[in-house]
């Protein structure tokens, strides 16, 4: 059996904002497939294809009203269909999301709920309790929305639903046998269809603490967060994953789980990974830390040394659509840029699995400008417009073209473009020498081709102040200059790659940049 994702480059395809095939301003599955060549070209292994079922969109499709379907806004079945099967035709594995821990106020169940009474077996699918207070007038306990507000709705006959997200997406109760035979049910559906895997949505969330006790906390939640919470990553959300362990190992060639799980410490995040459970957990710890020497080791050994106790890969991430893009978020501009191309090189060369939000391999930021009347993210909407939300990180990808919306669409595309990313498209950074797309192409090839890369052991090698150097191998290494002066390093190798712009190697390594030293046995690779 081949262990493809211990370190595979999956390429996440946020399906809205990727490729418009019809021309109504929304990606769907027709343009993905269209531009399947570029992820050839770029060098990914697989694709992680962001929720594109039946649903009202209250959260971009994360609200699911059918899970066994496409929603005509995307497509049809044989639309993804015939994307799959030109996609394994490339060699590219698929990824598909699934939304285990709610679904869309509109699906069947919660409107089959709705109408029931209480104590009903239709409400037992869902987590709906009688209200605190003389008159049941208080939501049940003190729980709060990630998105914020109350994580509780009250109902026309009294009752509360909890739902962690928007009221549109109402929890699911997991310890329901009924919940947990009908997600089998999907994961067999999509997984006859020849899938090769799932990234599992609120992973961590799934199993709620049966008393549903207070947190006692006074401030906003966080999905992002690290606190120990009676509603994320108690413990019998592992009998869960055992469970499809044992359906993906059925299927023939490698079927693989992975886990969008947040968890209080390294250790219980490991859990999600152990031998019998899933094959790869999201390690979001480079997206918490600044940019700095220090904090990037850290967090790598810290990554590595989890993962290797109960056997696993780690898996590095530096954005996705819930996340300020890497170049603002290290201080946008050229600086930004200079650091998110140094870092993507630093990740690359890393041991385990890399994930590539779409967008990263042109360099582009976030889009902090964006018109009020055109922001669709819940998070903006319950914050009152405080929140700006998420939609500055899903502007769609430009391909082509001097205007806007740059060969995503032939019509007007539902969040706008700058217009300043004419020079960020695709087609122009493939004819520009230097350009971030060029350079995450030779980095991706080289990659594969060396034998050192991918999945391994890593040494660290000494350095000076503001520097990271590690060894992989006998003939590879990565170095990264955290400061913003020049530093002169001591290193063998000749260049293979390097982060800026330069294509000749003296020894000074430039502030916010990564260099790749070495050479590539061709017998042994």
């Amino acid at each position: 059996m081949t262990k493809w994702w211990r370190d595979a480059v999956v390429y996440q395809i946020y399906v809205r904002s990727f490729a418009d095939g019809d021309g109504d301003g929304v990606g769907d599955l027709a343009g993905i497939r269209d531009r399947l060549p570029h992820l050839v070209d770029l060098g990914v292994d697989a694709v992680w294809l962001t929720p594109f079922y039946p649903s009202p969109m209250a959260d971009g499709g994360y609200d699911v009203a059918d899970y066994c379907d496409v929603d005509p806004l995307f497509g049809s079945l044989a639309d993804f269909d015939a994307l799959l099967a030109q996609a394994h035709e490339l060699g590219l594995r698929v990824i598909v999301d699934v939304v285990p821990n709610h679904t869309s106020d509109e699906h069947p169940w919660f409107v089959e709920a709705l109408a029931a009474a209480p104590g009903d077996p239709a409400r037992e699918r869902y987590l709906f309790r009688d209200g605190r207070g003389e008159h049941g007038e208080l939501p049940p306990n003190d729980w709060e929305s990630v998105f914020g507000g109350p994580a509780w709705t009250r109902v026309a006959d009294g009752q509360w639903y909890l739902h962690l997200f928007d009221p549109r997406q109402p929890d699911l109760n997991w310890r329901n046998p009924q919940v947990r035979e009908s997600f089998r049910k999907v994961l067999e559906f999509w997984l006859d269809r020849g899938v090769d895997g799932f990234r599992i949505d609120v992973a961590h969330g799934m199993i709620k603490h049966p008393d549903l006790p207070d947190t006692g906390l006074d401030g906003q939640i966080s999905l992002l967060g690290r606190g120990e919470l009676p509603y994320f990553d108690q413990d019998e959300v592992h009998d869960i994953y055992r469970d499809w362990r044992q359906l993906f190992d059925s299927y023939e060639g490698t079927r693989i789980g992975v886990a969008e799980a947040w968890a209080s410490t390294s250790e219980r995040l490991a859990r999600y990974v152990r031998p019998d459970e899933l094959h790869q957990a999201f390690n979001f710890a480079l997206l918490e830390v600044p940019w700095s020497a220090p904090d990037f080791r850290r967090v790598v050994e810290e990554s590595l040394a989890t993962t290797a106790a109960v056997g696993a890969t780690t898996t590095w991430v530096l954005g996705n659509h819930d996340v300020q893009r890497p170049v603002t978020r290290y201080g946008g501009g050229e600086l930004g840029l200079r650091r998110a191309r140094a870092a993507a090189l630093f990740s690359f060369a890393l041991p385990g699995a890399v994930y590539v939000y779409q967008g990263e391999e042109l360099g582009l930021p976030e889009v902090l400008e964006l018109p009020d009347e055109a922001r669709q993210d819940p998070i903006w909407k319950r914050s009152g417009g405080t929140d700006p939300g998420r939609d500055g990180c899903r502007v769609p990808m430009p391909w082509s073209g001097d205007e806007p919306p740059f060969g995503f669409s032939t019509g007007k595309s539902w969040l706008p473009a700058p217009a300043e990313w004419a020079s960020a498209t695709v087609a122009a950074q493939a004819r520009t020498e230097g350009s971030v797309l060029r350079t995450y192409r030779d980095a991706l090839a080289l990659r594969r081709a060396h034998p050192a890369l991918g999945d391994g052991e890593l040494e660290w090698l000494d350095a000076p102040e503001g520097v990271l150097v590690f060894r992989r191998g006998a003939d590879f290494v990565c170095a990264t200059n955290f400061g913003a002066e020049p530093v002169s390093l001591d290193l063998p190798g000749g260049l293979l790659c390097r982060s800026d712009a330069a294509t000749s190697w003296d020894g000074v390594l430039p502030g916010a940049t990564t260099v790749w030293l070495g050479r590539i046995n061709q017998e042994s690779a």
